[in-house]
């Protein structure tokens, strides 16, 4: 191959394509000059010629038609290799639903490190609180908030929530001032419901034991971080996910209301999807870079919440975890 002029072989090859030098030099992005040139030297090199003209186009001779079909096909096998590398680049591509408050307030911060450990494939996430039709939907997995038992489909366990009554260091000086005991400032707050939550306000007080007789909710809101927002502006109290509010609690923004009523801890986050999808590698690695991102965000909640003198509990047997 050493004696083969590649890319006098090349200009060759689309002038015989072609036709003309004209034509070959606007495809090559070459001057015409430029292709005249590689054409000589690649006659002097051979020894034969290899255009004659007839009119105003180059017509092949026999040496050079020889040359030409050798010459197309190994091109044509060349351009139809490159394209089936960038069309297997284009499919190197992973798309998954979450959330949306999960995918803003937890996944968001979090992916970065995922995407630059797989710098060759495509990220697409999908932020709804739809599950996938796998059987209709290009989704490769869900990263699903649930307590699991979805039928016919492969699901791993990667996180534990941990729910708490939250609101603002001001909020909670405001409720002490009107009673000095958890059960009476709870009656007195405003509660904040999130109502697409797995564990709402009316779990929460009758696993504690306490009767609010006309129970009503001031705000309401399908999103979890709005009602974690409200409860960090002083609006209230939320019962919410640590998952989601982490940094605020880290950072004194959000405190726990009574910490001396037990953290409730639940399974509630799994990687869902076909049993199909498992054999996809980026599936495979997304599933557990996500448990081992868990990990880190569980140790580093237990942490912070256990600092602030709160305790932990499974979830009643309301809601019992799957296996």
């Amino acid at each position: 191959m050493r004696d083969i002029n590649i890319k006098a072989t090349e200009y060759f090859e689309a002038v015989a394509r072609l036709g003309t030098v004209t034509k070959a030099a606007y495809e090559l992005g070459v001057s015409a000059s430029a292709v005249s040139q590689q054409l000589t030297i690649l006659e002097q090199q051979l020894g034969v010629r290899l255009f004659r003209r007839e009119k105003k186009r180059l017509v092949l001779t026999l040496d050079g038609d020889r040359f030409f079909k050798t010459a197309t096909q190994a091109f044509r096998a060349l351009r139809n290799a490159k394209s089936a590398i960038l069309q297997q680049r284009e499919v190197r591509a992973m798309s998954l639903r979450v959330s949306p408050s999960f995918g803003v307030r937890w996944l968001a911060s979090r992916i970065g490190s995922f995407i630059a450990d797989n710098p060759g494939w495509n990220v697409r996430v999908d932020a709804t609180p739809d599950f996938t039709d796998f059987e209709t939907e290009k989704i490769d997995l869900d990263l699903r908030y649930g307590f699991g038992g979805w039928v016919g489909l492969s699901e791993k366990r990667v996180m534990h929530d941990m729910v708490l009554p939250l609101c603002s260091p001001a909020y909670l000086e405001e409720l002490r001032q009107s009673s000095q005991d958890a059960v009476g400032q709870i009656k007195a707050a405003r509660l904040i419901d999130s109502v697409k939550a797995l564990y709402r306000w009316d779990l929460w007080l009758a696993q504690n034991d306490i009767d609010i007789p006309s129970l009503s909710y001031p705000f309401r809101f399908d999103r979890s971080s709005m009602s974690i927002e409200l409860a960090k502006q002083g609006g209230g109290v939320a019962l919410d996910s640590v998952a989601l509010c982490l940094p605020e609690i880290q950072r004194g923004e959000l405190v726990p209301l009574a910490p001396d009523y037990p953290v409730i801890e639940f399974a509630a986050y799994h990687v869902v999807c076909p049993d199909g999808h498992l054999d996809r590698e980026i599936v495979e690695k997304f599933s557990d870079w996500v448990t081992r991102a868990a990990r880190v965000h569980e140790y580093e909640a237990r942490a912070a919440l256990s600092g602030l003198g709160c305790s932990f509990i499974k979830a009643p047997n309301l809601f019992p975890e799957r296996t």
